[in-house]
């Protein structure tokens, strides 16, 4: 891993080729503004460039929440054309880490909310601790998701659940992700980073390429007027 960069809003470490993404603001329940997305978007392009990575992890800081949501203070006062710049923004960083070429984990370790949930299902799995709980509120405010929200829940548990989920706003468990296709599994707390290791030292044994060729055919699949089918004979 290449020098360590000093962040305001993440903390980063490497453990046996894999580096961990801290989101740490734990006094906002480790709720997303625009500085801690672009953080996060560099951290991971950092890692996609240096080839001593071999995959990613990204977590919350402390017991309660992986990211509670947006942070809504910051854009109270936002123009149309504000909130539009805010969605893109927020899209464009997390389309980064799903296209990422190499595994990115979401150790979800508690409340993954809104940007939160959008954020780990950006991500290519989600591993839960027992006391995750994940939701999309925004409707609660008036609002709907802006960072690809109302496309990945789709995909993920299918549109009928999806159009439930966002429309009424209710939170599920972790027990109730996995069931639902959300969550990939659900461990304790305590056990939540050792589960991503092990999925990821699994995957350490494989190809780089045919991993991120595996990652690239995926996502086409979801990309309008793309042959995915093209896309895997390439």
């Amino acid at each position: 891993m290449e020098a360590a960069v000093t962040y305001k809003n993440i903390l980063t470490s490497v453990k046996n080729d894999f580096l961990t993404i801290t989101i740490n603001r734990p006094d906002k329940l480790n709720a997303l503004n625009n500085d801690t997305i672009e953080e996060i978007g560099k951290a991971v392009v950092d890692a996609t460039n240096d080839s001593s990575v071999a995959g990613i992890i990204i977590t919350g800081s402390g017991a309660k929440a992986f990211v509670a949501g947006a942070d809504i203070s910051e854009f109270l006062n936002y123009s149309v054309e504000d909130g539009i710049k805010l969605s893109e923004f927020g899209q464009g960083v997390f389309k980064l880490i799903e296209q990422c070429p190499k595994p990115v984990i979401a150790a979800v370790n508690g409340f993954a909310l809104g940007g939160g949930c959008e954020l780990a299902m950006a991500c290519h799995m989600r591993i839960a601790s027992d006391n995750a709980k994940f939701g999309q509120p925004e409707v609660n405010l008036g609002l709907i998701p802006g960072y690809g929200g109302t496309q990945r829940l789709i995909h993920l548990v299918g549109k009928g659940k999806a159009l439930e989920l966002l429309m009424t706003a209710d939170m599920v468990d972790a027990q109730t992700a996995l069931q639902l296709g959300l969550v990939n599994h659900v461990t304790t707390q305590d056990g939540l980073l050792a589960k991503c290791e092990e999925i990821l030292n699994k995957i350490k044994t494989k190809s780089p390429k045919a991993i991120a060729g595996i990652i690239r055919s995926v996502d086409a699949n979801y990309v309008d007027g793309t042959d995915g089918y093209k896309t895997e004979v390439d």
